[in-house]
């Protein structure tokens, strides 16, 4: 495959390459490309150095089959009709193509099949909240179709990209030494706080991220359900986590649900086991693996219909990198012809 990188100086963009190497993928030619910034940088990758292109309208992608994008949504809304107008099969990790009707937005494990109807050479990356939630809820809803979510979100710095990381550490650092920590890159200090606001507010007082998370599933799942989220950024260098509360249409056991999740492609079920001794995914343990983690799985008492349980993954690899990848390679095991 020949491949292209949009984005590559970039938090994601640096996983995409780990991410292509990990997964040993047929990589014959490899070209990465970024802002005028990072123009002239090199990244390594297999061993050898590649230098950084300016993404420009006159940059041709004749020969490139798949181009990984991830340089924010404005970037991708610019540069999608020259990345794909010779035929370049674009996987873009913005939101700017999310929710448009004639753009698949694909996790491989729930619905694969929407990535073979392309008609704009584009398949949407979803949002990495929603990425590990549909991970978690699709073995759920074969079993009973989901009428409802409720999730509470605690989410990484590395959400907000590798601005994001440096401040928690920097922040981290300056609060060792007894000075003042810097707030640039999120609304407050992140370090011993944690932040009810990812994204803007919306007229109807959820944040973007919260919506995000209601639209992307409904179109992911081909569902009409309901999903009602309060996104919170915490002090966690690498790897979300949700709580989530999920009703079905009939009452399921317990037994039968913890199968369906060890069962399922992509996701680690985690027994609580010896109570005194507990067991459940944490973002310490989670972070840089590939697949999405259950735990804590019990009945809602509150809701006869409901079940709870916790759901962690690692936002830039499952939540970014790893799942736009993993939509390559399910279009090269199913024979696609690029």
């Amino acid at each position: 495959m020949n491949i292209a990188i949009v984005g590559a100086s970039g938090a994601v963009g640096a996983e995409f390459l780990r991410v292509l190497e990990e997964q040993n993928s047929p990589v014959d030619s490899l070209r990465l490309f970024g802002s005028k910034r990072s123009a002239g940088t090199s990244r390594k990758f297999r061993g050898k150095d590649y230098i950084i292109e300016e993404l420009t309208h006159d940059s041709d992608f004749s020969g490139t089959q798949i181009a990984f994008t991830s340089a924010g949504a404005s970037v991708s809304r610019e540069f999608a009709e020259t990345i794909t107008r010779h035929g370049t099969l674009m996987i873009d990790n913005s939101s700017a193509f999310r929710m448009d009707p004639d753009v698949p937005l694909v996790v491989p494990e729930v619905n694969g099949d929407d990535a073979f109807n392309h008609p704009r050479n584009i398949i949407g990356n979803p949002n990495c909240t929603t990425i590990q939630m549909v991970v978690a809820l699709k073995p759920v809803d074969n079993l009973s179709h989901i009428r409802r979510v409720h999730a509470a979100t605690y989410q990484a710095a590395s959400g907000a990209g590798a601005s994001g990381m440096d401040e928690l550490h920097t922040q981290t650092c300056e609060i060792a030494a007894g000075k003042t920590p810097t707030v640039k890159k999120f609304q407050h200090q992140l370090v011993n706080n944690i932040i009810p606001h990812i994204d803007v507010f919306t007229d109807n007082g959820y944040t973007k991220e919260e919506m995000k998370m209601y639209n992307e599933t409904r179109k992911i799942m081909h569902s009409d359900i309901e999903v009602s989220a309060t996104c919170v950024r915490v002090p966690v260098m690498r790897a979300h986590s949700e709580a989530l509360w999920v009703e079905t249409e009939e009452p399921l056991a317990l037994v039968d649900v913890k199968k369906a999740f060890a069962d399922a492609e992509g996701l680690v079920y985690v027994d609580l086991g010896d109570a005194s001794a507990p067991c459940y995914p944490m973002p310490k343990d989670i972070a840089d693996k590939d697949p999405v983690y259950v735990g804590r799985l019990r009945k809602d008492i509150s809701n006869p219909n409901g079940l709870s349980f916790w759901v962690v993954g690692d936002q830039i690899k499952k939540g970014a990198a790893l799942n736009a990848v993993q939509i390559a390679q399910y279009l090269i095991k199913k024979n696609f012809e690029f």
